[in-house]
């Protein structure tokens, strides 16, 4: 039996598997076939893993969360996002992996395989029914490496990686697997600590190892202190002592949270430059680069700053022309910068201006977790709501014949819809292609805790805050979402002639009604009872 052969029997028996206890629905799957159809036929498969196009419909079917809306654009990159994600999913020796790149490069490790976007792929696939995925790409790179351990290129890039985890239980609940994680993560973090922490106890990354290459504040070789990984940084230490608490660790649990309290205090006090009103990056002079930049929002992703405190000030730049607005934005350097730049020479990786979608899934997610947990009046959900319809705009390319398909590459020209680095490797032909279907970002988890408004949580109460205007869609729904063991659904329906559940907003589980609200608003539902035995809560 070829390689080849043996993966499509294997993506065979995972859908299978995954598609063997169907659960009650409001969507019919079939309704959503032709999405699949139609990017099977945009361009040749030129590379292929575990789940070749030819099966990409059932696979997506048996495992992705249903998705539908007004808006039949937002509901068309939802599904093409999923089919990318998929061509990522890589059978290796050492168990599945998903990767960043299709092709092969040259700074990737064994099976091409790169940490740099590991946080976005673990919040991505938390909402796949079939898990195993995610089991296998944790364990190759916190248990594959040398005598068992940590792989060698997990540091290659910054990362949030106990925090993904700690995510990730929060949408399980399977409190023994990211339990049994705890050593390697305790190693990450101790790594981290020996390797970039300077004595002030904050952290320093040079632009290329922070997923940055050229940035407007720094260099690829520049040890720069960047809120980017202290914010990663505090989430991990975070995470480190909420894990240890499940895992009956109560001395790695005050050790962690003391850290974790006191980068908290340094990131507030060293990276905050009261003028701008930004989280900056510091230079290796230990002054402020007096630039604001998109990693300046990192801090919200993991709920750095305080609430009431005024740092919510931020984010009046998010929306402004003059700062990081822009139409296929958002920037990730201010427009009013004068060393930003609008046309691009040289490095085909640089972070002065252009929209990169990483930076995007990480100031999405920040502002959604503003609207849900701050007090605050510098931004709203018709901000989220705007910004997110701008990301779905910005996943777009048009081609050779002036067809516009669906699309994701690395960067893009904010005031154009140029794929930066696709139009450099058109005059580079050895590298044209390299960053197709680019696995860098995250679209799918934005939709279903941000625009849909599902907040995962360690008990197990649902709560639902979809961040959609009331006047903008009288109609959506999120069906099939796994959570805590049980199938969710969130059903908007102004009229109620939609769906047929009844007027409003209303949250089902495996089938049951559990939550109802006449308008669209933030509810919380009852309590869920266990679903099986062996699902290992936190309880």
């Amino acid at each position: 039996m070829t390689r080849q052969a043996f993966l499509r029997l294997a993506a065979a028996a995972l859908a299978k598997t995954a598609s063997a206890a169907e659960q009650p629905r409001i969507l019919d799957p079939e309704a959503f076939r032709h999405h699949v159809d139609f990017f099977n036929g945009m361009a040749p498969e030129d590379v292929v893993n575990a789940i070749p196009n030819a099966q990409a419909w059932e696979w997506i079917k048996s495992n992705a969360p249903l998705f539908t809306c007004p808006d039949r654009d937002v509901e068309q990159i939802y599904f093409f996002r999923w089919w990318t994600y998929r061509k990522h999913i890589k059978q290796t020796p050492e168990g599945f992996i998903v990767t960043e790149f299709l092709k092969p490069v040259s700074h990737a490790g064994g099976y091409n395989s790169l940490s740099c976007a590991l946080g976005h792929h673990i919040a991505e696939g938390r909402w796949l029914r079939d898990q195993q995925f995610l089991d296998q790409d944790i364990h190759f790179w916190l248990r594959t490496g040398e005598s068992g351990g940590l792989r060698k290129n997990l540091h290659q890039f910054s990362g949030w990686t106990a925090f993904a985890l700690y995510d990730r239980y929060l949408s399980d609940g399977k409190r023994d697997f990211v339990a049994s994680y705890l050593d390697p993560l305790l190693l990450d973090y101790a790594a981290w600590e020996n390797e970039r922490m300077t004595g002030t106890g904050l952290f320093w990354q040079r632009d290329v190892s922070d997923g940055m290459e050229e940035s407007i504040s720094g260099g690829r070789k520049v040890k720069n202190i960047r809120p980017s990984i202290n914010s990663y940084m505090y989430g991990n230490a975070k995470a480190i002592a909420a894990i240890a608490t499940l895992a009956g660790k109560a001395q790695i649990a005050r050790e962690y949270s003391e850290k974790a309290a006191r980068l908290r205090e340094l990131t507030l006090k060293r990276h905050w430059n009261k003028e701008s009103a930004f989280f900056e990056t510091l230079l290796e002079t230990g002054e402020s680069a007096n630039v604001r930049e998109a990693i300046g929002y990192t801090p919200w992703y993991f709920d750095l700053p305080p609430d009431r405190s005024g740092y919510e000030a931020a984010w009046k730049q998010l929306m402004d022309p003059s700062g990081f607005s822009a139409p296929y934005g958002p920037t990730t350097a201010e427009r009013r910068s004068p060393k930003f730049e609008i046309t691009y020479t040289g490095d085909d990786c640089k972070w002065n201006g252009p929209n990169w979608p990483f930076a995007t899934t990480i100031t999405l997610r920040a502002l959604a977790n503003t609207l849900n947990g701050y007090h605050q009046s510098a931004i709203t959900r018709s901000d989220y709501f705007q910004s997110f319809l701008g990301y779905v705009k910005t996943h777009h390319i048009t081609q050779d014949d002036g067809r516009v398909i669906p699309w994701i590459d690395e960067n893009q020209n904010p005031l154009t819809g140029e794929w930066l680095a696709r139009a450099m490797k058109i005059k580079k032909k050895t590298f044209y292609g390299r960053g197709d279907y680019y696995n860098h970002s995250g679209f799918c988890d934005l939709a279903i805790t941000g625009l849909a408004g599902l907040r995962p949580r360690a008990d197990e109460v649902v709560e639902v805050n979809p961040l959609i205007p009331a006047d903008k869609w009288d109609w959506f729904c999120l069906d099939r979402v796994p959570y805590h063991g049980r199938m969710l659904a969130i059903v908007w329906d102004k009229t109620g002639a939609k769906f047929n559940k009844g007027k409003g907003l209303r949250i089902f589980a495996d089938g049951k009604e559990i939550a109802h609200a006449r308008e669209l608003s933030r509810v919380v539902g009852q309590a869920l009872p266990p679903a099986n035995s062996d699902q290992s809560r936190d309880r």
